[in-house]
């Protein structure tokens, strides 16, 4: 008798299980995937640069003796009152509607504490956040939701929203079950009903008009809130130049890493650049304009970590924002709620559930009983430690390479670990002088 054997089955790269699964959904409901988070991809990301520390040819600080600055003041081109924060990493938008009231008053606790800014995002601005936030900017976006020139002048800052790094180009939803009275009120809704943001401004064609938008707003706020404009990273080399010749004080670029409450599957996985690329865009625009450091500028997408903040600054930026990693540090997805998501179809770090309004952490929910489940004083506490850690862990990274600021951190102190980043980020690859590009 002939041995029989077992057939080895080869999974195909370009139509493996998920793409499978997802093109059975597809033909099975006839609409396409709608998710919260972000890009689930691999991409060239922080993780592909190492900072150089200090040996013999560069002099390390001492840790508990030398200092190593860690403030930033944004704003300082036209207005009158520019924010100082003690830290360079603020808390991104991010919405009463996408997030409860609690988790919206714990962010503004936890970036208190911790000396910084938080973020309105789409929706408007809620008394929770404005009670407890030092420094509030107030996103001004397409839908203009909320939207009153008493709020306006509430805000410490004023975020033009032109884009998202989650969907540079596209609108932002949020889904018919997080549209509570409360939130239909302030965004004058249905309630229930699925709302879809505008993908442009209704006044905007170009930017002569983004101008026009920002001299208006420093009319309404007498000129003294800075005028953020936040893109999404797709082209930024021009829309930087663009967005600071328009007048813009701070330029935010959030990079495809960047999170959202919920859009197109399709969208988040394929469409725009990461940061790591984006950033040296960014920095060579404002260095072309002599604008490098005057105008601010902030990075969002992807940051994790002390090392996150410490190469992004070491690019050039300014500051950093975070959005996924604060609402992990308030509690999203902890080990102990594993059992409830799986109930809704999800798991403890998987992060397929902030659009459908059943977060039992009561972070990304309307729902009344659920969003009790969250303290924002304790969650606010959390995530001021979190700050803390940032900042400590990029600080000794600054002192390992001599610096007494974090802002004195330049491309000099990287390399980086494959040919695709060091072109990208305009840094060699380790162990040569050789960046992809710019020749020998």
């Amino acid at each position: 008798m002939s041995e029989q054997h077992t057939p080895v089955l080869r999974e195909s790269a370009t139509f493996d299980r998920l793409t499978i699964q997802e093109i059975q959904r597809a033909a099975e409901t006839g609409i396409y995937d709608i998710r919260g988070g972000g890009t689930k991809r691999k991409l060239p990301h922080f993780d592909d640069l190492l900072l150089l520390g200090a040996s013999v040819s560069r002099y390390p600080l001492e840790g508990y003796r030398e200092k190593c600055g860690t403030d930033v003041v944004l704003g300082t081109r036209f207005a009158k009152k520019p924010i100082h924060l003690k830290i360079p990493v603020t808390i991104a938008g991010m919405s009463f509607g996408a997030l409860s009231a609690n988790a919206k008053e714990a962010l503004g606790r936890g970036a208190s504490i911790a000396g910084t800014s938080t973020t309105t995002g789409d929706g408007g601005m809620t008394p929770e956040e404005r009670g407890q936030s030092q420094h509030l900017v107030y996103q001004y976006l397409p839908s203009r939701y909320g939207m009153n020139p008493d709020d306006l002048r509430k805000a410490d800052a004023i975020e033009i929203v032109l884009g998202q790094g989650a969907k540079p180009g596209g609108g932002g939803m949020l889904l018919g079950m997080k549209v509570t009275e409360r939130v239909a009120g302030m965004r004058t809704l249905p309630i229930g009903v699925d709302q879809r943001s505008a993908c442009r401004h209704p006044d905007w064609t170009g930017p002569d008009d983004l101008a026009i938008k920002i001299a208006e707003l420093r009319e309404i706020t007498d000129w003294e809130k800075p005028i953020y404009v936040k893109i999404g990273a797709s082209r930024p080399y021009y829309d930087v130049k663009l967005a600071v010749k328009a007048g813009a004080d701070v330029i935010v670029l959030d990079g495809m890493q960047g999170g959202t409450a919920a859009t197109q599957e399709v969208f988040i996985e394929h469409v725009g650049i990461p940061i790591l690329p984006a950033i040296p865009q960014a920095v060579q625009a404002l260095q072309e304009m002599g604008m490098h450091r005057k105008v601010q500028l902030i990075v969002s997408g992807g940051i994790r970590n002390g090392a996150d903040v410490a190469k992004a600054m070491a690019l050039g930026a300014d500051a950093v924002a975070i959005g996924t990693a604060a609402l992990v540090a308030l509690g999203d997805n902890h080990p102990r709620l594993d059992a409830e998501l799986k109930k809704i179809g999800s798991a403890a770090g998987y992060y397929d559930d902030w659009q459908n309004g059943r977060d039992p952490a009561g972070i990304t929910t309307q729902d009344p009983e659920l969003s009790r489940r969250l303290d924002p004083v304790e969650a606010g506490r959390r995530l001021a430690n979190y700050l803390r850690v940032l900042v400590l862990e990029a600080q000794t990274m600054a002192r390992a390479c001599g610096k007494s600021h974090l802002h004195n951190l330049d491309p000099e102190d990287l390399v980086a670990l494959t040919v695709e980043a060091a072109a990208m980020a305009r840094v060699p690859l380790a162990g040569t002088s050789w960046i992809p590009g710019q020749g020998y």
